[in-house]
């Protein structure tokens, strides 16, 4: 893992042993000793900083050719030898119902373009034309956001519910699965990963990593997978979102796209994917301060609710990541308090498939404590 690798230097930055070794070089080959006011030490201090700037610049090139160290267009230029390119920022999608006010005897088009809003003026607009047919009541349309990134996800049913181009006959419309797939550029560290993990689709999508490997192509929001086989040929995928999100309809469906593709997925498996298993937790816990902090009782309270907020997030963040009293203990120390007592939750392993939800959480302040 890049995480393990240790840190490298291929040239030596520290101005001070840059500078001295300058001084120390020239004292040696004149003879003489430079006193700190010498207009040749000054000189020579001089030389010392555009040496300095070229070191750094020796070491950020050279290190802008390792996946651990490199940037912007240097890891983009790293991903293109394994055929990985950045994701680009893409738009959320939902699907938009439209209704009759009655039910018609001719068909109604629904244009494709046709917008629609959400009270704080998030437009969608249709992906193609559909139509309504003689005798039904609507139809349903893939719709997606007109702004770029995440603005557009999130939007449950029927928050995108106002029209901006009205059609004849047609009285409501309204989405009915969440909005969702909306992602900024592809930040350096999710391409990183990618970049690492893409050998894995060198081979036919069989083994876990290339089933990982293609899911993540679907959205940049994915940042964690489950693979496993419940039974022979069958292959589920199980999608954890950003900051422990659950995948809605929209991700769910580009990543079943992407993985049943004909060239990655093998005549042979069943791909299906699925929303992660919540397993939903408590958190019930009392903590105490210690008294020769009494002044600063209120502040260390702040970051004892911040500090549980944390673990909630760390918790979700992962599939797999087993419910862990001792990381919240650790973490609540850590903010200041003196003593935790935890009653919720106990230690919980978890499948690869399930992630950790936190459901009800109590916070309750013990009071000051003598003790350490």
């Amino acid at each position: 893992m890049i995480a393990d690798l240790p840190s490298i230097e291929f040239a030596d930055t520290d101005a001070g042993n840059i500078e001295k070794s300058i001084i120390t070089m020239y004292e040696a080959i004149a003879d003489r000793t430079l006193a700190e006011g010498d207009p040749v030490r000054l000189f020579l201090q001089s030389v010392a900083a555009i040496i300095i700037q070229q070191r750094v610049l020796i070491d950020y090139s050279a290190k802008q050719n390792l996946l651990a160290y490199a940037t912007e267009e240097y890891l983009e230029h790293l991903g293109i030898l394994v055929g990985v390119t950045r994701l680009q920022a893409t738009t959320a999608k939902t699907m938009l119902r439209f209704t009759l006010s009655v039910v018609q005897p001719q068909v109604i088009t629904i244009p494709a373009g046709i917008r629609a809003t959400t009270s704080n003026r998030i437009v969608f607009q249709t992906s193609s034309t559909a139509e309504i047919l003689a005798g039904t009541m609507y139809v349903d349309v893939a719709a997606e956001c007109t702004v770029i990134g995440t603005i557009g996800n999130g939007y449950i049913a029927d928050q995108v519910n106002q029209f901006i181009d009205p059609i004849a006959w047609v009285q409501l419309v309204s989405n009915i699965t969440e909005s969702a797939g909306g992602s900024d550029l592809e930040s350096d560290d999710s391409l990183r990963e990618r970049i690492q993990q893409a050998p894995e689709s060198f081979s036919v999508a069989g083994p876990d990593g290339a089933y990982e490997y293609w899911a993540k192509t679907a959205s940049q929001q994915v940042i964690d997978v489950a693979v496993y086989s419940p039974e022979p040929g069958v292959v589920e995928i199980r999608p954890l979102l950003t900051g422990g999100e659950i995948p809605g309809t929209e991700i769910l469906q580009a990543i079943t796209d992407a993985c049943n593709d004909r060239s990655i997925r093998p005549l042979t498996d069943k791909v299906v994917v699925l929303a992660p298993t919540i397993t939903h937790y408590e958190i019930n816990l009392t903590y105490y301060i210690n008294r020769d902090n009494a002044t600063t009782s209120l502040t260390i309270q702040q970051e004892v609710n911040q500090a549980v907020s944390a673990y909630m997030i760390w918790q979700k963040s992962k599939l797999k990541r087993d419910i862990n009293p001792s990381e919240l203990i650790w973490r609540v120390r850590a903010a200041g308090a003196s003593r935790v007592e935890v009653t919720s939750p106990i230690y919980l392993a978890l499948e690869k498939y399930q992630v950790a939800v936190a459901e009800k959480v109590t916070i309750n302040f013990g009071g000051l404590s003598d003790g350490d």
